[in-house]
């Protein structure tokens, strides 16, 4: 088959080719973190050159910030903004089955990077407020109250980034494995 004969390459619309940047930096920067991640690593992980990379962001810390948009988008989209109803729990892992990698850049690595430390205290600073407007039906406000709604959003997000790392197990009991510990903060944070 010669040169003339060989089908022609598809050029992917500007739209596809970001989305399939974000996947790609995605998963180059869950594995490593943001410092240790070089856009060598990203444009590698998708297959193509720096040059298209910087078509579509104007730096690393552009892209880094645009996964993490994206992965707060979703999970919001996935899980809504401002209830810890039943469906809440349930929702918060299927959003963290169906995007462990931005899942975890969000919770885990994003937290560690001073430079990107304003979203993830941004959303620590509404899941408190969350729980604090949930839990004032149940528990009286005082430092217990302010302690539960504290400790409520860390064991949602650390419970489920477990359960991810132990491979997603029994995923049909998982909300409400998770549900008895949340239940338990909520039972120690009782007036006696």
């Amino acid at each position: 088959m010669t040169a003339q004969q060989a089908a022609p390459v598809r050029r992917m619309r500007r739209a596809e080719r970001r989305e399939q940047i974000l996947d790609a930096a995605t998963r180059a920067f869950a594995r490593a973190g943001f410092a240790a991640t070089s856009l060598d690593d990203v444009a590698a992980e998708a297959g193509i050159t720096r040059v298209i990379l910087y078509r579509h962001f104007e730096s690393k810390t552009d892209m880094y910030r645009a996964v993490l948009d994206r992965a707060c988008t979703r999970l919001v989209e996935q899980v809504g903004a401002d209830d810890f109803g039943g469906e809440a729990i349930p929702s918060l892992l299927r959003a963290a089955a169906a995007d462990p990698d931005g899942f975890r850049l969000l919770f885990r690595h994003a937290a560690r990077e001073p430079e990107f430390r304003d979203l993830t205290d941004t959303l620590t600073a509404a899941s408190v407020e969350i729980a604090r407007k949930n839990l004032a039906p149940r528990i009286p406000p005082g430092p217990w109250a302010d302690w539960a709604s504290r400790l409520i959003p860390t064991v949602a997000i650390e419970s489920v980034i477990a359960w991810l790392d132990a491979g997603r197990p029994d995923p049909d009991a998982a909300a409400e494995r998770i549900g008895a510990a949340i239940h338990g903060v909520i039972q120690a944070a009782q007036p006696r």
